[in-house]
């Protein structure tokens, strides 16, 4: 086993290189905000979906776009909102009266980076129409279901502080993203940088695509091979376990939980952990790795009561509880 880690090690970091490349062509756009761009990058090699929530003005949609741009994939924007209907999304039937034939064209969703700006502006039909297209990789247009190539990503964005003509996202929907991300505002140093940068009628920034979908699917599958030790893959599965039977473990929630993380979490919790090794460059995971990454994926998925409401107890609150009192391999 420590041979097969060397190996891995070495293909780390002979790959370490090109996530340099990337971090490098952000960074001449993106001030800061190292935490929202690692983790961008994480749900790319993970291949999964990303939810980011933050206040208007925090260079949510900047960041996804400059991803978007130093990949060389398809990419679409799509702006959601109340009177989106399934078809602006996922494509339609057009009826040729020539032939007599109906014709498929596609629609938005078809590409491999997939930016839906404010989802929860959008009524219950498009978000079912997103969901397939999230869990299962295709869409249905008729009676004809078409597979989305890889890589595909939804990268969505929501507004906290605005919920007037919103709808909010189904449980379901929201356990399909890997990582909820919470964007805050930026450091003094950082919001000067921004000025001095941004602070300008005319902005362009050459930003030169520097990974190919090929690379991203290589990458993918050098973080499937990401050692991760038993013990570790345990206090994975006890963790999550703790989110559903806090009294087990000796947490003071009793009635705070509604609803407990699902085996989804402890699976996406394991890739996360994976590829954040990968970022840091190392061929196998810590318990560091695990919590460093692990509020992002279990936070959203932990349902609170109405006491713990009544308590001003958010479930990030319990589940920071839950990693702070849980023993450490």
């Amino acid at each position: 086993m420590s041979l097969d880690v060397k190996q891995i090690g070495e293909r780390v970091g002979a790959e370490s290189a090109l996530i340099g490349r990337v971090r490098h062509e952000i960074n001449k756009v993106i001030v800061g905000q190292e935490y929202l761009v690692e983790r961008l990058m994480l749900g790319l090699l993970c291949n999964n979906h990303v939810l980011i929530e933050g206040v208007p003005g925090l260079a949510k949609t900047l960041s996804v776009t400059t991803l978007a741009r130093v990949v060389q994939a398809s990419f679409q924007r799509i702006q959601f909102t109340p009177d989106l209907l399934p078809a602006d999304l996922i494509g339609t039937l057009i009826y040729n009266p020539k032939s007599g034939e109906f014709s498929v064209k596609r629609g938005p969703i078809f590409a491999n980076i997939v930016l839906a700006d404010e989802i929860n502006r959008a009524p219950a039909k498009v978000q079912s129409a997103l969901l397939e297209a999230m869990q299962e990789r295709q869409v249905t247009i008729g009676a004809e279901s078409f597979r989305l190539e890889e890589p595909f990503m939804v990268l969505a964005t929501q507004n906290p502080i605005e919920q007037e003509g919103t709808y909010p996202l189904p449980e379901a929907q929201v356990d399909r993203f890997m990582l909820k991300l919470r964007v805050s505002y930026p450091s003094r140093e950082q919001e000067l940088e921004i000025l001095k940068r941004m602070a300008k009628s005319s902005v362009e920034f050459d930003v030169e695509p520097v990974v190919t979908p090929n690379d991203i699917l290589r990458l993918r599958r050098l973080v499937d091979e990401i050692y991760i030790d038993p013990k570790i893959e345990e206090y994975i599965v006890t963790l999550v376990e703790a989110t559903r039977e806090p009294e087990r473990f000796g947490l003071p929630f009793k009635g705070l939980i509604r609803y407990g993380a699902s085996p989804r979490a402890t699976i996406f919790l394991a890739m996360a952990a994976k590829g954040h090794a990968f970022l840091q460059c190392r061929p196998y995971v810590v318990p560091q790795d695990v919590k460093d990454i692990g509020l992002d994926v279990l936070a959203h998925r932990v349902i609170v009561s109405y006491e713990a409401e009544a308590e001003e107890k958010s479930s990030y609150d319990l589940v920071k509880q839950i990693f702070d009192s849980i023993e450490v391999p």
